[in-house]
């Protein structure tokens, strides 16, 4: 039996609470069990009829714990991307169209929630995944000195103008002051601060690295046909690749001075332009997740938007922003501006976005990539559309 991912599933209902860190009115399952309710309420669904869970970078909910606030009536299907990264956020949607396009579930959330005051600080647990021990005594233990390492050798080795940071982040920046939802709210970055803020790791300040904060997403997602009979317009899952190519691996530092400074996407990028049949000309708007701002750019350079010789063309301010840009991307301000509950705000707004409700509107989006966190061990991508 042969199955086509294109358009079998949908997007049906989507929730997202955010807080300040330290400031979530409820342990981390009850933020959570709320954005789960808010997503059915999204679709006009009952929570009681989601029968699968689907989640990535070791978020700490088990299924089974979140079942007696939902009221579910039967689990049928429970998983979770490997790795302690946010790469595995497009990887969770094809887990759960796997679940439903074989009968294993009908109506799967995928969720991820974070909460300082119980799971602690994300970037602890992410190094976890990414450090060794020869690493970890030459000092080098956060995520910032790990990925300013590849920045720095996508910039010297590889030519790439420093000058795209600038203008990535300021894109970001420029929709989440615009976005009433985002920290940066009514908050234009202004260059002076951006160029002057204090260092984290070489080359990157303040404002080039992610922000966190505590909260929760969750979309729900059912076969397209019984999408249609919900409250909302279906969004549907076009394509889904994830993976690693040979010689990939975070710790692998050194091995390979090509995949050094990329994202870890090439092959992902590939097998997903291949499935779907798109190139990235067909995209109208891109949900990047930027942990840091030059592996925002490395993951562009991955999917093809760009190469190492034209990327200053193209990761310009003017270009990045909606609704004049040819590639607007993150619309909601993504991980610097609109907050990080680990990039799954990224996946809501690629919904809303399609569906026509984002604070940043992109006229006539069809397409939306939602590319995962680069770098990670395992990385992946998705593509969403609608009818």
């Amino acid at each position: 039996m042969s199955l086509t991912l294109r358009g079998a599933t949908a997007i049906a209902g989507v929730g997202y609470r955010q807080y300040k860190r330290g400031t979530a009115p409820a342990p981390e399952r009850g933020v959570l069990v709320r954005a789960i309710v808010d997503a059915c309420e999204d679709a006009g669904f009952d929570p009681a009829d989601v029968d699968g869970f689907v989640s990535y970078g070791d978020d700490r909910n088990e299924p089974v714990r979140l079942m007696p606030d939902l009221g579910t009536r039967e689990l049928t299907w429970s998983s979770a991307v490997w790795g302690g990264g946010g790469g595995g956020i497009a990887g969770a949607f094809g887990l759960a169209a796997a679940a439903i396009m074989t009968g294993q579930a009908s109506a799967v959330v995928i969720f991820r929630a974070l909460v300082e005051g119980d799971s602690g600080r994300l970037s602890a647990a992410v190094m976890a995944h990414h450090l060794n021990d020869h690493m970890a005594s030459a000092g080098m233990v956060a995520p910032a000195q790990v990925c300013a390492m590849r920045a720095m050798r996508l910039f010297q080795h590889h030519g790439v103008p420093q000058s795209v940071r600038e203008e990535l982040v300021r894109a970001s920046y420029h929709h989440g002051a615009r976005n009433p939802d985002a920290v940066a709210y009514g908050k234009e970055l202004d260059l002076n601060d951006f160029r002057t803020a204090r260092w984290i790791a070489e080359p990157f300040r303040l404002f080039d690295c992610s922000r966190e904060n505590d909260g929760a997403g969750a979309l729900l997602m059912v076969s397209a046909e019984r999408a249609r009979d919900l409250r909302k317009p279906p969004v549907s899952l076009l394509g889904v690749a994830q993976g690693t190519e040979k010689g990939w691996g975070d710790l692998l530092e050194n091995d390979d001075e090509d995949l050094y400074a990329s994202a870890g996407f090439r092959p992902v990028a590939r097998r997903l332009w291949a499935q779907t049949g798109l190139t990235p000309a067909d995209i109208d708007v891109v949900q990047l997740y930027e942990n840091f701002s030059a592996q925002g750019v490395a993951s562009l350079i991955d999917h093809g938007f760009c190469t190492y010789e034209n990327v200053a063309e193209v990761v310009r301010y003017e270009n990045l922003i909606a609704p004049t840009g040819k590639l607007p991307i993150n619309t909601a301000g993504g991980n610097f501006a609109q907050g990080f509950v680990h990039g799954i705000g990224l996946a809501v707004e690629a919904v809303r976005c399609l569906r026509g409700e984002s604070a940043n509107p992109v006229p006539g989006a069809k397409t939306c990539l939602l590319a995962g966190g680069p770098g990670a061990p395992t990385v992946s991508s998705a593509i969403f559309g609608r009818e």
